[in-house]
């Protein structure tokens, strides 16, 4: 579940990369329509060519060069660097893997040249848009900016993090909406991924802001009452984002600033690093398979498979035509991962058939996408057959934990989709 202060799209908001991605959402892109003079590189280029340099060096063992050539393309273009951007994004988008530009900030410069647009529609050529999802609640407050979400069976309710509002909210089945955690008392930082505990339908979630790094693990038990807040003990700057609980009670969160999986340990409450096979680059969705062994962890260039058991990781090959890059809610469902991506510049949810071993995307179902129903898709739940997720997370209207216009505030709805 992403906290996106800072999102994939480089919108100058959002929630969760003020990180990682800070430089390409704190800077701005360049006026391709200036003066003939030299422009000015944006304030944030050192930071930018730092993460080009980390990006570079992890092109020889990623399995998606896509993912690799749209990043850099969009960071090359953020720099001003129009040609080598336009150059590395038709070497992506020729591979016909699903990365779509049209929404993207970085290229606001250029997105009205016919070169963009010819490359735009070819994408939405390849890729018609899917509508087949509608709308299952719409809470009544405008100004919750909401990330996570979370099913508990038991109740048959929703949990919904607020990032705005720092509190969770329930929903019923009815569609009334009250609070779970409330926003006064707890002092809560802006709260993004919500998991259910399957020993005992207590509740955790993760909590962070972007100024200053700080961020929390919380626990509350069915009645919303606090059981634990927990914060790592070094002084280095840290965003706990998703998170996923075992049925032993045991908890694996993503920390995007770190560029780190952690296992909590409830006894010495450590957050001990899970060892991975390659450096991550903005870890964020994380899925655990039925059988409580594979741990699916996706960064902004795919997704990591853990053998938790086997104590083995490699990166899921995603196959022709496929991606999954860029990937914020991740779910397993029924030998398959069910995917939000707002990554890749258009919106979608996504269905991964995986092969038995789990290192394989052998089909690749798009479920919705370029839908009127959706804008700024976050995360979402499984109940029982059907994807519910937040359609409208409205995080591009937020940045350093600050809503930007209250005018363009609206209610929260809650999508549904059956899934295949």
């Amino acid at each position: 579940m992403m906290l996106r202060l800072f999102s994939f799209r480089f919108l100058a908001p959002a929630v969760v990369f003020a990180f990682l991605f800070a430089a390409l959402l704190a800077g701005r892109v360049q006026d391709q329509n200036q003066s003939k003079a030299t422009p000015a590189e944006p304030a944030d280029a050192a930071e930018v060519r730092q993460q080009i340099a980390v990006v570079e060096k992890l092109e020889p063992v990623v399995p998606d060069r896509g993912a690799v050539l749209y990043f850099l393309s969009t960071a090359k273009q953020h720099l001003g660097e129009t040609l080598d951007a336009l150059k590395l994004l038709k070497e992506c988008l020729a591979l016909r893997e699903g990365f779509d530009p049209s929404g993207s900030l970085a290229f606001r410069a250029i997105k009205d040249s016919k070169e963009f647009q010819e490359l735009v529609d070819r994408v939405h050529r390849d890729f018609p848009a899917v509508v087949q999802a509608h709308v299952a609640f719409v809470t009544e407050e405008k100004n919750l900016v909401a990330e996570g979400l979370a099913y508990n069976e038991q109740q048959n309710v929703f949990y919904m993090s607020s990032l705005n509002r720092r509190k969770i909210v329930k929903i019923a089945q009815d569609g009334k909406v009250s609070d779970f955690v409330p926003a006064d008392g707890l002092h809560l930082l802006p709260v993004l991924g919500i998991r259910m505990d399957p020993t005992d339908a207590s509740v955790w979630a993760n909590s962070f802001t972007d100024l200053g790094g700080e961020t929390e693990l919380l626990h509350f038990n069915p009645s919303g009452e606090l059981l634990g807040r927990y914060a790592p003990k070094d002084k280095a700057r840290h965003g706990f984002n998703d998170l996923v609980v075992r049925k032993g009670g045991g908890v694996i969160l993503t920390d995007s600033l770190q560029n780190q999986v952690y296992r909590f340990d409830r006894t010495s409450q450590a957050f001990i690093p899970l060892p991975v096979n390659r450096q991550m680059f903005y870890p964020n969705g994380i899925a655990l398979a039925d059988d409580d062994r594979q741990l699916f962890i996706a960064d902004y260039l795919g997704v990591i498979r853990v053998d938790l058991l086997a104590k083995t990781a490699a990166d899921v090959i995603p196959g022709s035509r496929s991606t999954l890059a860029g990937i914020d809610g991740l779910y397993w469902y029924k030998g398959a991962l069910v995917a939000v991506q707002n990554g890749i510049v258009s919106d979608r949810i996504v269905s991964f058939r995986l092969s038995k071993d789990g290192l394989h995307v052998t089909q690749t179902t798009v479920l919705e996408t370029r839908s009127p129903l959706t804008t700024s898709l976050t995360t979402g739940a499984i109940r029982g057959s059907d994807f519910y997720f937040i359609a409208n997370s409205q995080i591009d209207n937020m940045n350093d934990d600050k809503v930007l216009d209250v005018t363009k505030l609206e209610r929260v709805r809650i999508g549904v989709l059956h899934l295949p």
